[in-house]
């Protein structure tokens, strides 16, 4: 059986990012897309998919086809609730409940991985604590929040 995945926006964002100051980012992405991708059950879900779906949002319509062709997480109804746990414990800010969502998300499906280029509210050292003593009074395993840097294979 595969690790299992959860890509969130901000991976699907940079492999189309043609922003110069995003070079680094992109290139790491589609590296990874290429190379690690396939060792992996990946997974994404509806809240990604709304994300990018938006027609202001850059290369929207790149990011969504790419988005397309990952199997896509059942929304159950106990998101919600974890989601307001997450943000009543301020995990993440007033205003940024869909990273909330992500986490609770990749959390409450036992996702091994959630794949992040969030690195202020998701892949922070400095929260993963707060975050797995919220996530072991809510019931739910921890994924490791990781970016694309962090999830090669080492050879």
């Amino acid at each position: 059986m595969k690790p299992t995945v959860y890509v969130e926006t901000t991976v699907l964002s940079f492999y189309w990012d043609d922003r110069p100051d995003s070079a680094h980012r992109r290139a790491v992405t589609r590296e990874w897309w290429r190379t690690e991708q396939k060792r992996y059950d990946v997974y994404t879900s509806y809240f990604v998919l709304a994300e990018v779906s938006n027609p202001v949002y850059p290369n929207w319509e790149k990011v969504r086809q790419l988005a397309d062709q990952i199997r896509v997480l059942e929304v159950v109804d106990e998101i919600e609730g974890i989601v307001k746990a997450y943000m009543d414990n301020q995990l993440m800010p007033q205003g940024y409940a869909g990273d909330a969502a992500h986490l609770a998300m990749a959390s409450y499906h036992e996702v091994d991985y959630l794949l992040t280029w969030n690195c202020r509210h998701l892949a922070n050292a400095n929260k993963n604590e707060h975050i797995r003593r919220i996530n072991r009074k809510l019931g739910l395993l921890t994924p490791e929040l990781v970016t694309p840097e962090q999830l090669f294979k080492e050879i």
